[in-house]
């Protein structure tokens, strides 16, 4: 597989990067045998954060004796030195590891949470420190706020910076990109499949590949997926006609209002799983009928209409989506979908 430079960090790596998040619904076996099966194909980027519950601890165990030539990338939400301190030991622990190729600050989504990373007795002073000691190679940094994401780029305090980058989300390519390139930052591309809402990944990955100094990070909880992605990289880079043509389809029919299920709406005060609710279209194309219109689908919608419209959600929705909005047009188009059903099936 190609190997693409991280930036200043001067790593080159598989021009795949593995995501750890989705190994966190599999059995600990199933995981590493996922881990592993990466490993095999060439895949020398794994990704994962203090958050993931178990995916530290499994990517730990699946790259056991396989330590070498690989780049580990973990993360920590801290915001205060003490806090990353601790999330920097239990991450070296559970990856079994005496290093950490890149460490990043998580989620760093608004100016605030910035203010007390840099701040003295913070989390970068604790990331200099551990940096110095062997403990940390290259500090990173992630979000969803473009605006903090250039920010971080010019301020000379991080080696790379993790954003959503896709035919959706295509903001990088002129605000973001460049002034990586500039600055000699590197950049990981988050949500490569939209999240999970991408089903093919072959025009994901071939538009992604026009920028062959970006690394995608995608998230893998299957053999067969990885063995798919791998494989588009055997083939040529240039976007054909049949993948611009998917593209701008998709783009067609997700629109603008595009949720990216990153959750960070959440917790809602009246328990509206509200990225689901908002996915449910996608997903009465994509699985039975009979799943998406049936109890599960009925009860996701009956909590919809419990909202309150207080704005919690819209307040922490990184993309500025007007998420009242859309549960309303939600909860429209699944009964007038429920009725057409119900009429299909005779009842």
């Amino acid at each position: 597989m190609r190997k693409i430079r991280l930036g200043c960090t001067n790593l080159f790596v598989s021009e795949i990067g593995f995501g750890g998040i989705p190994i966190q619904r599999l059995t600990a076996e199933e995981a590493v045998a996922v881990v592993r099966r990466a490993l095999d194909l060439g895949v020398t980027f794994l990704d994962t954060a203090h958050g993931y519950t178990t995916s530290e601890e499994r990517i730990g165990q699946a790259i056991a004796g396989r330590r070498e030539g690989l780049v580990l990338a973990s993360k920590s939400p801290a915001r205060d030195g003490a806090t990353f301190a601790e999330h920097l030991e239990l991450s070296l622990k559970r990856l079994g590891t005496e290093y950490i190729d890149i460490y990043q600050f998580h989620g760093v989504n608004t100016p605030q949470d910035y203010e007390r990373i840099l701040a003295p007795g913070g989390a970068l002073e604790r990331a200099r420190e551990a940096q110095a000691a062997g403990r940390i190679r290259h500090i990173g940094i992630t979000t969803h706020s473009l605006a903090l994401a250039q920010e971080f780029v010019r301020s000379g305090h991080f080696e790379t910076v993790m954003f959503p980058f896709n035919f959706i989300s295509t903001e990088p390519e002129t605000a973001l990109l460049p002034l990586c390139r500039a600055n000699d930052v590197a950049l990981l591309a988050m949500k490569p499949m939209g999240g999970g809402v991408f089903e093919d990944a072959r025009p994901a990955f071939h538009y992604l590949r026009q920028f062959p100094d970006v690394l995608p990070v995608v998230g893998i909880q299957d053999v067969r997926e990885i063995e798919e992605i791998v494989a588009l990289t055997e083939e040529p880079s240039e976007l054909t006609p049949q993948d611009v043509a998917d593209i701008e389809r998709l783009r067609r029919e997700l629109g603008t209002r595009f949720c990216r299920r990153c959750d960070y709406c959440q917790p809602c005060p009246q328990g509206i799983a509200i990225s689901t609710v908002l996915s449910l279209r996608g997903f009465s194309r994509r699985f039975p009928e009979a799943r998406t219109f049936g109890p599960w689908g009925q009860e996701v919608i009956e909590k919809a209409k419990t909202c309150r419209e207080c704005g919690e959600c819209e307040s922490r929705c990184p993309y500025n989506l007007g998420i009242r909005d859309l549960l309303k047009e939600a909860i429209a188009w699944y009964e007038g979908a429920l009725a057409a059903y119900r009429a299909g099936q005779g009842g």
